[in-house]
């Protein structure tokens, strides 16, 4: 991992610019409060060497023995820690000074000496403070303190004999001593110079014990915590944590090995599971397997015990009048010779046992097509020619019917591969349920096309009669099914079709409308193994048929 994700490395970082940040505060503050306090100590021992000239001259002032105050003057100048002394009035005319060339000259108002009391252009103002500070550079160079002293015009002062100055003159001048800071510059350059030395001291003690710190109590915890993870996630949930303190971490290290004795006793339940898992599968699987074969044998039973009650129905009636028929017939016979009316009225019977016969004959017919669901010979075939020989073939029933027919063929050859005559059957059995829809006359329609950019053909089948039942229309494809009366019908038609049509690859889909007919649309894929869609049902309420 990247030193600077580590958590350690970055509380080191927070701690160690917070070190800086506070230690350069505090050592600041503290230079600032030691300069003060070293100047605050040079300004009153300036002062007090101001007072002791001041003194120390007050007497020969009084006697005005200059040649006194001058050698008092000059003596004092030349001490070490002193840059300088003048005394002058209140005019700027400097009457005494340790550099004998200012003697007699006057001193600028606007100079340093002066502007502490005086401003430009006005006059003298009065000072609450016995003693003026200054600090400048001087030519030399360095640092100077300057201390101003006022001189008053004491009572003793203004009565001597040898004076001229009026009581009324509170200042008679003043008293410059200049002391150099060269030495105290030296010293608080010192003073900054161990300060921030310090600071630096403290702040790499401070890194260096908050870094070992964060090392031993943050850094190796939390990678052992990280290297647990670790191992959990490859899988070895033996792995433990080692527990060294009993602060947060700890705590966490102790949570975490709990959570993987959890994780592994449920491995071990999964472990456990996994092992029983595959014979309990085959169990259930037999059982399964068991259960859906006797589901299976139920189904089969009921659907041949329905069908067989269902084709003995179908031929039972009819056989029934070919039983009773062929009975009277024989009682006639028996009775002797028969009369012409009698006779025909035999040969009347005897339609009706053809007809019968016939019937039965149909059923069994349309039962073996209905379960022989293989189809024969395939190949390529024109559509258009298979639609047309059904279409003569119910012509006869459409000019009964009173019934027009219009086709929609069009002149483009149509080809498949399929059986034929299968592909006939199925039409001519969805054709005659379309007229024997519409008993009143009609129009039968009847159209082919390409479908699918040319991948299927759809055939189109659309009568106007009064369309099917909701309830039945679900039921139509289903055998024997049938809504025609007095026996009409064996219900086999639109089965057979459907079955004709599923096993080329087609599909039927019929829409039924209030009123307007049925629409039977057919949809044959072109080459085998290419998908023409799935049959579905769909239909709009409407008055029963």
């Amino acid at each position: 991992m990247r030193l600077t994700k580590l958590l350690a490395f970055r509380l080191f970082i927070i701690i160690f610019v917070v070190s800086i940040v506070g230690t350069a505060i505090f050592t600041t503050i503290m230079v600032t409060w030691q300069t003060d306090q070293y100047i605050s100590t040079i300004v009153r021992t300036a002062w007090r060497t101001g007072e002791l000239i001041r003194r120390s001259t007050r007497y020969s002032m009084l006697l005005n023995r200059r040649e006194d105050i001058f050698q008092t003057i000059t003596t004092i100048g030349a001490l070490p820690g002193i840059d300088g002394i003048r005394i002058y009035d209140k005019r700027g005319q400097i009457h005494f000074s340790t550099d004998t060339i200012e003697t007699g000259k006057s001193v600028d108002m606007t100079a340093e000496a002066c502007v502490g009391c005086h401003v430009q252009g006005k006059v003298p103002v009065p000072r609450d403070s016995s003693r003026l500070t200054r600090i400048f550079t001087s030519r030399a160079g360095h640092r100077v303190l300057g201390i101003i002293t006022p001189i008053h015009n004491e009572p003793s002062c203004s009565s001597a004999e040898c004076h001229v100055h009026p009581a009324s003159q509170t200042v008679l001048g003043v008293l410059d001593v200049m002391v150099p800071l060269t030495e105290l510059d030296a010293n608080l350059a010192e003073v900054r110079r161990v300060n921030y030395t310090n600071g630096l001291i403290n702040i790499g003690i401070i890194t260096l014990c908050s870094g070992v710190f964060l090392w031993l109590m943050v850094n190796i915890p939390v990678r052992r915590l990280t290297h647990g993870t670790q191992e959990v996630m490859k899988g070895n949930l033996d792995y433990r944590i080692p527990i060294h303190t009993g602060d947060e971490i700890g705590r966490l290290a102790a949570s975490f090995n709990e959570m993987t004795d959890e994780l592994k006793r449920a491995r071990g339940e999964l472990t456990r599971w996994a092992e029983t898992l595959e014979q309990r599968v085959k169990e259930k699987t037999e059982e399964l397997r068991r259960a859906q074969a006797g589901m299976v044998h139920m189904d089969k039973m009921a659907s041949l015990g329905k069908l067989a009650a269902t084709v003995a129905h179908e031929l039972n009636n009819p056989l029934e009048g070919v039983l009773t028929y062929t009975k009277l017939l024989r009682k006639r016979i028996r009775a002797g010779e028969m009369s012409p009316a009698e006779a025909e009225e035999i040969i009347g019977d005897l339609s009706i046992i053809a007809d019968e016969t016939a019937r039965c004959g149909n059923i069994v017919n349309n039962l073996l097509l209905f379960s022989r669901r293989n189809v024969g010979d395939f190949s390529e075939e024109d559509l258009r020619s298979i639609i047309e020989q059904s279409l003569r073939l119910i012509d006869h029933h459409l000019k009964m019917n009173n019934i027009a027919l219009q086709a929609e063929l069009g002149e483009q050859p149509l080809t498949l591969l399929c059986d034929s005559h299968q592909i006939e059957q199925a039409l001519l059995g969805i054709e005659i349920n379309a007229v024997e829809a519409m008993p009143g006359g009609g129009t039968l329609r009847i159209a082919a096309r390409r479908f699918r950019e040319e991948d299927a053909l759809e055939i189109t089948v659309s009568d106007t009669g009064n369309g099917i039942w909701e309830e039945d229309l679900p039921h139509i494809f289903e055998p024997f099914f049938t809504t025609k009366k007095d026996g009409k019908g064996t219900g086999l038609g639109l089965a057979v079709a459907y079955g004709i049509i599923e096993g080329h690859g087609g599909s039927i889909d019929v829409d039924s409308h209030a009123g307007a007919g049925t629409t039977f649309t057919i949809r044959l894929p072109r080459h085998l193994g290419t998908p023409a869609g799935s049959s579905s049902i769909s239909q709009q309420s409407g008055p029963k048929p």
